[in-house]
């Protein structure tokens, strides 16, 4: 298997992994169990799953009104596109 096929499979992976974590989370508030930490969630999205954590924000209406999160989560998801036009990763 080539590297390029590899990222990809990275990719879907870790975004698959971000939006079940912010699913999972948002169930476990619901129901007062221990939580997955913020710090975890924004490492899954640091990782590359950032389009999965911005769905999963979206579709469990989960942390949108964490501001400091938020702002972190913008960071990381500035710094991959930042990333990708600077190495011409599309390309």
């Amino acid at each position: 298997m080539q590297l390029p096929h590899l990222a990809i499979i990275w990719i879907i992976a870790i975004n698959l992994i971000a939006f079940a974590a912010f699913g999972i989370d948002k169930q476990r508030a619901r129901n007062g169990e221990r939580r997955i930490s913020e710090r975890t969630l924004l490492t899954v999205a640091a990782l590359g799953g950032t389009i999965g954590a911005w769905l999963g924000r979206r579709v469990f209406r989960h942390k949108t009104r964490k501001e400091d999160f938020s702002k972190m989560l913008f960071i990381i998801a500035a710094a991959q596109a930042a990333m990708i036009i600077f190495f011409d990763i599309s390309a």
